[in-house]
């Protein structure tokens, strides 16, 4: 079996909405524990996604706050980790994960999805670092102190919209996470947004859970360029399990679709710039996705391998490439 490292999953925000706070079973989700061993995991990064802005404003003084909610979620990870010493292990660097390979442990990356909490703050980077976080995917949909989203509320964004660059604390930002050590994620930021990101940062970042553009229009996904440039910047993109990334207009995905934006990335970008990011239990429930969580990551590898991908070439896909942008960033 390849273990593999996956870059992006909702898991935290499932387990917290069903009273969860451990998440080595959890018959309601996509991913677990279990699921994780099953599949082989490495490691596997854990966001925590902030309420929607109209959630936060319906519910008014009922919200605990955004910090407090990151807190709670941060917990939910830390309680599975302490719970089960011996199956999973809260990673800060390339030593944890190896050291956790060593122990026969999955490596666990808490990450977060949306830095509005930060709120123009330089000082919180270093107060979510010492939280754990590793990783911050800079917007999601909707703007803040860093910049814009490719999908404002959710919807298609005109042109303009998408071609706004980070803030002046979003530029600064990017350098400060460099310093400490956190990946920069521009999975939801604008295309210009990604342009000064490219410019700025000295250290590979990431696009955790994105598709191609060319194959699939919709905003949320790469184009060409933007490829081209997360390879030579030495960062990787995680294939997005969701239809509607893979798709255009799509419910449910199709074995094709995987191949085809793997291939396209490899043609594109290089072997060395795909990497995995499922989007577990972010995908809606009402789509079908071809893999129903970690545990059906064996049958990718076959397909690949099937499809004429060698055996390295599937390890890096798998892992080799997430791992080696761990070692460069953290």
């Amino acid at each position: 079996m390849i273990p593999f490292i996956d870059m992006h999953c909702d898991t935290l925000t499932q387990a917290n909405m069903h009273f969860q706070h451990d998440l080595f079973q959890l018959p309601l989700e996509m991913l677990d524990v279990v699921k994780l061993k099953k599949g082989g995991a490495k490691a596997q990064f854990f966001a925590i996604c902030l309420p929607k802005l109209p959630t936060v404003k319906t519910l008014g003084g009922l919200y605990e706050g955004d910090w407090k909610h990151i807190r709670r979620l941060a917990g939910i990870l830390h309680n599975t980790c302490s719970l089960h010493p011996d199956q999973i292990m809260l990673c800060k660097d390339a030593a944890d994960l190896e050291k956790a390979g060593a122990e026969g442990k999955i490596g666990a990356f808490l990450t977060i999805e949306d830095g509005r909490d930060i709120n123009g703050d330089m000082k919180r980077l270093e107060l979510y670092h010492r939280l754990g976080v590793r990783l911050i995917t800079l917007t999601w949909n909707y703007e803040n102190c860093f910049g814009y989203p490719n999908t404002p509320g959710g919807k298609m964004v005109s042109q303009e919209r998408m071609d706004r660059g980070l803030t002046e604390f979003g530029r600064e930002a990017v350098a400060e996470m460099n310093r400490l050590g956190i990946l920069i994620d521009v999975s939801h930021l604008s295309d210009g947004g990604f342009r000064d990101v490219a410019e700025i940062s000295k250290k590979p970042f990431v696009a955790s859970h994105s598709n191609c553009r060319a194959i699939c229009s919709h905003p949320r996904n790469m184009t060409d360029e933007m490829i081209r440039t997360l390879a030579q910047k030495g960062g990787v993109m995680g294939l997005n399990q969701y239809p509607l990334f893979l798709y255009n207009q799509a419910t449910e995905s199709r074995v094709e679709d995987y191949l085809a934006h793997i291939g396209h990335i490899r043609d594109v970008g290089g072997i060395d710039c795909i990497a995995l990011g499922s989007d577990f239990d972010g995908i809606g429930r009402s789509c079908r996705p071809r893999m129903k969580g970690p545990q059906d990551y064996p049958k990718l590898a076959n397909l690949l391998l099937d499809n004429g991908y060698t055996q390295d070439e599937v390890e890096k896909i798998f892992w080799k490439n997430a791992e080696r942008v761990i070692r460069d960033v953290m």
